[in-house]
């Protein structure tokens, strides 16, 4: 199956699936640059088990512990992602993407070669979310909530969208957000520009200090 026809089914639910694929790409590159688990661990503040298991595509990881694990190797989150090959991505199909959270399938609508804008829809659980507070190294989000409800959360700034609603706001403003519903939500986010492919840019967890239940959420796991 091509990326372009990897559909929402195709997502196991253990780890959200796309973490058998997340998983293997860091320890690639971990590998490549000689470094140990260990030193991963220590530098991301993290447990060597802990880090093992994301390896391994066993559990999931926090976006902001994600980008931590990023910024050690020297890459951006966005070189993680795969494109849709055509610039027709019929309904219900993209390119999976792996960003971090939990209880989240996330995937990229626009191709590889558009420069000026990138889309991507989220498909959350009840309960998942970034599992803490990240910034984009980007201009401009504009989200729209297709069904279920989003909370997100701008500048500690707390806005509950339902389905029909829609938020824009800058992408360098510290957010997180998550499905607070009984049902299955699903969003779709315009980026403009693109998530840098190079370099360690991307989402970056923020520095700022925040409220520890936006770094320990509910439905974390406790090794975050």
């Amino acid at each position: 199956m091509s990326r372009n026809a990897a559909t929402a089914d195709d997502v196991a639910d253990t780890t959200d699936g796309w973490m058998t694929r997340l998983g293997p790409k860091l320890r690639s590159l971990r590998k490549d640059r000689a470094l140990t688990l260990e030193a991963v661990a220590d530098r991301a503040g993290l447990t060597k088990g802990f880090l093992s298991l994301v390896e391994r595509g066993q559990t999931t990881i926090s976006v902001p512990n994600l980008l931590k694990v990023c910024e050690i190797l020297g890459v951006s989150v966005g070189s993680l992602f795969d494109y849709p090959e055509s610039p027709v991505v019929r309904s219900g199909l993209g390119a999976p993407i792996e960003m971090g959270g939990s209880g989240i399938r996330e995937y990229v609508l626009t191709p590889q070669s558009e420069r000026h804008l990138q889309v991507m829809r989220s498909v959350l659980k009840p309960g998942g979310g970034t599992g803490g507070a990240y910034t984009l190294d980007s201009e401009t989000i504009f989200v729209f909530v297709v069904r279920g409800c989003l909370r997100l959360t701008v500048e500690g700034a707390e806005s509950l969208l339902k389905t029909g609603d829609s938020y824009t706001f800058s992408a360098r403003a510290v957010h997180s957000w998550d499905n607070p519903g009984e049902e299955e939500a699903e969003v779709l986010w315009s980026i403009v520009p693109p998530i840098p492919r190079a370099g360690s840019g991307g989402r970056r967890p923020t520095r700022r200090r925040w409220p520890s239940w936006a770094w320990s959420p509910p439905w974390c796991c406790s090794a975050w």
